[in-house]
């Protein structure tokens, strides 16, 4: 077996932001695994400006391996960065690598399990504890007696990912010992959708509002324009400030900031290498 191309993949951004995190990911993820990483997006990434990326143009997997494959090579590995079984990664990204295997049967393509492991119902704990860690170093400085948390992600179309969002509060709460308000950013129209309630930004309307503080823990991987200095979460919890929600809010770094989401992500592309009968030159954490 030839060694494979290894892609660590999110689902893209216009945000040179997002690019340049996916990159020291990448980086640093190679310097943990020994082997060579390669930051690829799924859509969107190849619109930036290279000049705001380094002058190195992103690219996606499309043309990733459209180039790779012209050179000769066969063997894939694809590490989702991606808490959950998005349709990116249970949809679309199969009909690409399927759309290449028509002309090149001998396609060898293993995706690794997302970041909540192989079990939505069970998500990997250390999610949970990134989360944890980045809820303390807020409330280490705060001492009101009416601190709320809710834990937001982005908010989507596929039960299952919601489930992981869910099961990650619970897990959050534990660890805290506090009640967490499980929420999403945003939803699509439709009551096929209403699990995605509440919302962040009609928190003090669906739950019990304090009126007090509110610390937001960011269940989002890297910057772009939804997370991050000045993105959507961020105008969301400023607009319920100024109705007088809440007092103040204050929202946790995101979880591509913490070094557990490297281990994570190394203890991934461990059981695809694994998987994929290719020799792994680190053990994994767990």
């Amino acid at each position: 077996m030839s060694k494979p191309d290894i892609y660590l993949v999110d689902n893209g951004s216009l945000s040179a932001t997002a690019t340049i995190q996916l990159r020291e990911l990448a980086k640093q993820l190679s310097l943990l695994s020994s082997h060579t990483i390669q930051a690829v997006s799924l859509l969107h990434s190849h619109k930036v400006p290279k000049v705001q990326v380094g002058n190195m143009e992103a690219t996606i997997v499309k043309r990733a391996m459209k180039e790779a494959i012209k050179s000769g090579q066969i063997e894939f590995i694809i590490v989702p960065l991606f808490l959950g079984p998005s349709l990116a990664i249970t949809q679309y990204l199969p009909e690409v690598i399927d759309s290449f295997r028509q002309d090149n049967p001998d396609l060898h393509v293993q995706i690794a399990a997302p970041l909540c492991g192989h079990s939505i119902e069970q998500p990997d704990i250390r999610l949970a504890k990134i989360l944890q860690a980045h809820v303390q170093e807020l409330t280490r400085s705060t001492s009101s007696p009416k601190l709320e948390i809710a834990l937001v992600d982005h908010g989507t179309p596929i039960k299952a990912v919601n489930v992981i969002r869910n099961k990650v509060a619970g897990q959050l709460s534990i660890l805290l010992q506090q009640n967490i308000i499980a929420c999403s950013m945003e939803r699509r129209d439709g009551n096929e959708y209403d699990f995605n309630e509440p919302l962040l930004g009609n928190l003090d309307q669906k739950s019990n509002c304090s009126g007090g503080q509110l610390i937001v823990a960011m269940f989002f991987l890297l910057e772009g324009r939804h997370a991050g200095p000045g993105g959507d979460v961020a105008e969301i919890a400023e607009g319920l400030v100024k109705r007088g929600a809440y007092t103040s809010i204050n929202m946790t770094a995101l979880l591509g900031a913490h070094p557990i989401l490297l281990e994570i992500l190394n203890d991934r592309l461990q059981e695809a290498m694994h998987s994929m009968g290719v020799k792994t030159n680190k053990t994994a954490s767990n």
